[in-house]
This record gives C-alpha cells, sequence and structure tokens, in this order.
C-alpha cells in the first residue's frame, strides 16, 4: 500500500499543478459555477474517455490521461463549493484555493487508504474501463439527488460521490502510467 500512497501523490501532484496554472491563467472564475454544472463537466470528461476507449478512430489528439485529470480538479472544485458556496464574483485568492484543494485532496485520500485497506487493493485488477463506468455511475447517481434537492434517504451525500470519482480517477491514471 505504501506505492499506492506515493502514486496517488504523484498523480494529485500533476493535478494540482495544471489547476495552479489555470488560476494563474483565469483566476477562480470557477467559483461561480452551480454544482450541477460542475457535475456536467465532468461527465462530459468520463463520456469522452469512454468515447476514447470505444471508438478506432480519435479525431481529437488528446487521450484519456487528461481527460482524467479534469475529473479530478473538477471533482474538486465540486468539493470547495459544497463547503463554500456558490458566489456570483470569485472571492479566492490562489493561495486560499490551492490551501482548499490540498485539505480535499487530503480527506480524499484518506478516505481511498481506508477503503483500499479493506478491499484489498483491488482496483489493482481492474479495467481502466470498469473505472470510467463506475465514474459514470456515479455522476448519474449525483445527477439523481441533485434533482432531489440534495435529499438522499438511505445512500451517501453528493461529497462522497465526488470523492469516489476523484480516487477512481487516480487508479485510471496509476493504471494508464
Amino acid at each position: 500500500m505504501q506505492d499506492t500512497s506515493k502514486q496517488y501523490d504523484a498523480v494529485i501532484a500533476t493535478c494540482k499543478s495544471l489547476f495552479e496554472k489555470k488560476m494563474s491563467d483565469y483566476g477562480c472564475a470557477w467559483r461561480i459555477l452551480r454544482l450541477p454544472s460542475l457535475t456536467d463537466q465532468i461527465f462530459i470528461k468520463a463520456q469522452r474517455i469512454r468515447g476514447l476507449q470505444q471508438n478506432a478512430v480519435r479525431k481529437v489528439d488528446e487521450g484519456e490521461a487528461s481527460e482524467f485529470i479534469g475529473i479530478i480538479n473538477y471533482s474538486i472544485m465540486a468539493l470547495i463549493q459544497l463547503e463554500k458556496g456558490v458566489v456570483e464574483q470569485p472571492d479566492l485568492s490562489n493561495k486560499e484555493a490551492t490551501e482548499l484543494y490540498e485539505k480535499h485532496v487530503a480527506i480524499t485520500k484518506k478516505l481511498m487508504e481506508d477503503k483500499n485497506h479493506d478491499y484489498g487493493e483491488a482496483w489493482r485488477d481492474m479495467r481502466v474501463s470498469s473505472l470510467t463506468d463506475l465514474i459514470l455511475q456515479k455522476l448519474l447517481r449525483v445527477k439523481q439527488i441533485e434533482d432531489n434537492k440534495g435529499k438522499t434517504l438511505v445512500s451517501e451525500g453528493i461529497d462522497a460521490n465526488y470523492q469516489d470519482m476523484i480516487n477512481y480517477a487516480v487508479f485510471a491514471l496509476i493504471l494508464l502510467g
């Protein structure tokens, strides 16, 4: 499991670097996005990955990895939005946004470590396509919870689903590497 922790950190370092560079370019304009908009952005990325996995011909020269990175970063943005709420104007400095990013990564990594312990790293024997399908399933669940105004009877909340999507995307990037 030590390798998993190091591999996880390496994947997140790549994702965080891109997040920070985009923050330098755009600031935190994403703070105005409502959760359904972030969910839809993640859905587009997951659908593209599935298309890449199923189609023999690619018309855009980008692979699955960049889309999984997008899923991770948009999911972290969604977790931040859940915590902070949506705003009408960007309100975070790059430093504040990065600190929130790191906070949610730490919580999500701890969840991964706990589940990984209990499941015995079963994900290592999974196909990347199965991880993609699980992300799409989580997205459909999130959309249903959003349609239900955030209410669930017995199921995990939206935050747990975003965390699972982050962890599945990290696993996929580890397997692709």
